[in-house]
């Protein structure tokens, strides 16, 4: 038995669709916000919008974002971060290093560049261990 690869499962999947004017702004104070594609128009300059194609469970602690190409581990989700992003398609990503969220919504990474999505890119939440199938891939 390998402990290299553990099994993991998607547990949140969507594709983006648009990206607002002043997402690089936030970018630039680490932070990435998403609302689901059908969010109301007064949020769509702020945000990174995306339809869902897999909304099983909402982000935890130690999960894996991939924005794109790149892989960011979750270090803290806020209690209010799952019910988000599974009713409305929110959530703030910030790339503060913190392990507690300071707001109810927030859902920290590491500190590092975020990535500036782009319509078509894929948006997942993967989660290592846990219940898989073994004949699905």
């Amino acid at each position: 038995m390998s402990e290299t690869t553990a099994p993991t499962r998607v547990v949140y999947e969507s594709t983006i669709t648009a990206v607002g004017e002043q997402v690089n702004a936030f970018l630039e104070h680490g932070m990435l916000i998403f609302f689901g594609h059908d969010s109301p128009e007064e949020l769509h300059d702020m945000s990174v919008r995306h339809r869902v194609t897999v909304a099983e469970e909402g982000p935890q602690a130690g999960d894996t974002i991939v924005l794109g190409e790149v892989s960011m581990e979750l270090l803290a989700v806020g209690p209010v971060v799952a019910d988000n992003l599974l009713n409305l398609g929110h959530i703030d990503i910030k790339a503060n290093g913190q392990t507690e969220a300071k707001l109810p919504g927030d859902a920290n990474v590491a500190k590092q560049p975020l990535p500036l999505p782009a319509p078509g890119d894929a948006f997942r939440i993967v989660r290592a261990g846990g219940p898989s199938t073994e004949d699905e891939s």
